[in-house]
């Protein structure tokens, strides 16, 4: 009764943006997005909370491990 859907796999577009890691250096918290690589914007798809959250955002999209960088 109560399960997980299995979601589909996403896209965005990698000509114009670019998978990114946003950190805290306070708390900590991880939040992972995409940022636009004329303007700089950043827009959050999904907060980090266990390790496993950080692989299905990057099986989820497509992401290899050395693609997304860390900004605190």
């Amino acid at each position: 009764m109560f399960f997980k859907k299995k979601q589909e796999r996403r896209s965005y577009d990698r000509e114009t943006q670019r998978p990114v890691i946003r950190s805290s250096i306070c708390t900590g918290e991880k939040v992972a997005g995409f940022q636009d690589l004329q303007t700089g914007k950043f827009t959050d798809v999904m907060l980090l909370r266990v390790p496993g959250d950080l692989e299905e955002f990057r099986r989820l999209y497509g992401i290899g491990a050395d693609e997304i960088s860390t900004q605190y």
